[in-house]
């Protein structure tokens, strides 16, 4: 990518080159070289031109709730660089800098993408998921160096004004934190604010429109964000982002998912995360699609869901994407009539696809579902499968242009070795390519990041078909290991998901004292259906060949654990199946003992990695030492830390 200075007159927007259908598309792609088929420097850049070209043309539609006849607000192409261009000079007097970090917690809102684009061009923008504990949120900003905070000023989306005033005295680089009003607020609502804390709309306001008043000549190699990892397995990690990176996330999917002006998307994804900002937004915007933002609750609103199709027949857009789960969800939900005909592309990421659900979707409303694959890592896209190519369930599609992807063979720990494999073999998938981020913040976590040779290693299981196109099995964290043998849970998730009972469901492994883990399975019912534990494992059981991989039991459960970008959450999953395997087992020592039902300790998790035993000394009496000593000895052999008190 080029790093010549440019001229402060406006460039065009990203067009596509021409219909991507093939690997052969992609390879004549990358026959113009990259620096000369991108020479946007920055995300800023990609604003100013589209500003520029676009103009009076909705860039953003906010739907103040779920109903259809209510009215939207809309912000044009003009309007939003305006209100960025005030928004950077705004951290810029706050004394923002390049190289200090503006931090956000926002809900899905108008203002989150002034925040992100305007904090970019300012400095760093480091958007937060608001779910997270005070504690996590703390070490993420410290971590980063935030200088500035801009937060919800209500606490009607996850407590978050709260959360921010609770922050404020704990972050030690933190200067400032500016209040962002909902929407429909009244002026004046807020009679006073602490000191260190303004209104976000009241100082941006004040602010030149035009310009940007700081003169930033942003290099692509300058950071751009630093977002955190999905925390799905444990503590998140904050990515570096360069602004390199990110355009030519967007750059690449406007040339291999065809977007253009005509098109309009409904953005469902939380925009902490790098779908919902990059692929989704920055993507969309670069190429003068219209960008839906459903009310503040987004996808978790259940009046969004429940008029999900009402919304399409009103805001007519082109394009349908949305992780597994929420289309699981909107399965559910009937057309009543409505016009889905705008919709010629729908397109899913975040989690593997379940044939069956994909063959629900299309059977229910004529949509084939198209796969892609995207990771904080890679700023947010790594393969695309583009209109118009349709692929089996699990297939993600062709890798971006000037990407290089390899698949290699798992060492004995589940890591990346140096073999690699030939199409149609399954191992861990590596990437090299223009939007890899710029390593982790804190230098330890880069360790296996990537391979000795600078590959990206995934954790991803996949395999090349004979057309160019990647295929995903699941992650290598997931597998379940018992007694050596590597069992793909996505093997008894198809067999189960092929129910028509099961909603969702997700495979872990429970602790064994011998085998070290056996597959289990927790699912949830489409609403109104009804089946037995027993039914679906003798179900599951029938349709998985090897023996090893036959679950062991199934456990119907109310909610499914998730993110809150809608992948399924497996660390609470196999903390249940822990919790249970310990239950039983503390149960057979009662009985061997003679303890009473009243008299028998309480199991339960604590957080994901342990699991307690507590024995009330006072009901068990005489027995509580020899209860104690026993269970102990009993759960030593569990491959999970356990802990037994007496209290």
């Amino acid at each position: 990518m080029a790093d010549s200075k440019k001229t402060n007159a406006a460039g065009a927007p990203f067009r596509p080159t021409f219909p991507v259908r093939s690997l052969a598309d992609i390879r004549r792609l990358e026959e113009t070289p990259l620096e000369e088929a991108l020479t946007v420097r920055s995300t800023y850049e990609i604003f100013r031109n589209a500003g520029a070209a676009f103009g009076g043309k909705t860039a953003l539609t906010f739907l103040r709730t779920g109903n259809p006849a209510d009215a939207p607000i809309r912000w044009s192409y003009a309007e939003l660089l305006a209100r960025i261009h005030q928004t950077a000079n705004m951290l810029h007097a706050l004394g923002v800098g390049p190289e200090d970090a503006v931090a956000v917690l926002l809900p899905g809102c108008l203002q989150y993408h002034l925040a992100l684009w305007g904090g970019e061009a300012a400095g760093i923008v480091q958007p937060l998921n608001p779910l997270l504990t005070d504690e996590k949120l703390v070490a993420l900003m410290t971590a980063g160096r935030a200088k500035v905070l801009i937060a919800y000023g209500s606490d009607s989306e996850s407590g978050m004004w709260s959360k921010a005033m609770r922050l404020r005295g704990q972050v030690p680089t933190l200067t400032t934190v500016l209040r962002v009003a909902p929407h429909d607020e009244a002026p004046g609502a807020v009679a006073s604010l602490p000191e260190g804390v303004a209104e976000f709309d009241v100082l941006r306001s004040a602010q030149p429109s035009d310009r940007l008043v700081s003169g930033r000549d942003i290099a692509p190699s300058d950071i751009a964000a630093y977002f955190h990892t999905g925390g799905t397995t444990g503590a998140p990690k904050v990515a570096r982002h360069s602004h390199g990176a990110q355009v030519f996330t967007a750059w690449a999917s406007v040339q291999v998912a065809g977007m253009n002006e005509q098109g309009i998307s409904i953005n469902g994804y939380p925009l902490f995360h790098v779908a919902g900002v990059l692929p989704a937004s920055l993507a969309s915007l670069s190429a003068g699609m219209e960008v839906i933002i459903p009310t503040p609750s987004l996808l978790r609103n259940k009046e969004v869901l429940a008029n999900y199709w009402k919304l399409v027949e009103k805001y007519r857009p082109t394009s349908l994407s949305a992780v597994p789960t929420v289309l699981a969800a909107l399965a559910n939900v009937p057309l009543d009539g409505a016009d889905i005909s705008s919709i010629g592309y729908c397109r899913t990421g975040a989690a593997v696809l379940s044939p069956e659900l994909a063959a629900r979707f299309e059977r229910l409303f004529g949509l084939h579902v198209h796969e892609s694959l995207g990771m904080t890592e890679m700023a947010g896209i790594s393969t695309i499968t583009p209109p118009g190519v349709d692929g089996p369930a699990g297939c993600v599609g062709f890798p971006l242009p000037y990407m290089r992807m390899r698949i290699v063979a798992l060492d004995e720990n589940g890591n990346a070795s140096d073999r690699e494999l030939p199409p149609g073999e399954q191992g861990m998938v590596l990437f090299k390519s223009p939007n890899l981020f710029s390593g982790f913040v804190d230098p330890a976590d880069n360790a296996k990041a990537f391979t000795a040779d600078g590959w990206l290693a995934t954790g991803d299981l996949g395999w090349i078909d004979g057309d160019g196109r990647l295929n995903l099995s699941g992650r290598s964290k997931d597998l379940i290991i018992r007694s050596g043998h590597n069992i793909d849970p996505k093997v008894i998730e198809d067999a189960l998901g092929a129910h028509p009972a099961v909603q969702l469901c997700a495979a872990v492994g429970a602790p064994d004292a011998y085998a070290g883990e056996l597959p289990v399975v927790f699912a949830t019912l489409v609403p109104g259906a009804s089946a037995t534990e027993d039914e679906l494992l003798a179900f599951t059981a029938a349709r998985v060949d090897e023996a090893p991989a036959k679950p062991r039991s199934v456990s119907i459960i109310e909610h499914m654990p998730m993110t809150n970008v809608g992948k399924i959450y497996k660390p609470e999953l196999r903390a249940m199946a822990a919790s249970r395997v310990v239950a039983a087992t503390v149960a057979q020592v009662c009985g061997k003992l003679g303890v009473a039902p009243a008299a028998r300790p309480r199991v339960r998790s604590e957080g994901e990695s342990l699991v307690q035993v507590r024995i009330d000394a006072a009901a068990a009496g005489a027995l509580a030492a020899p209860l104690q000593a026993q269970i102990r000895t009993a759960l030593e052999a569990l491959p999970f830390k356990t802990q037994v008190l007496a209290e």
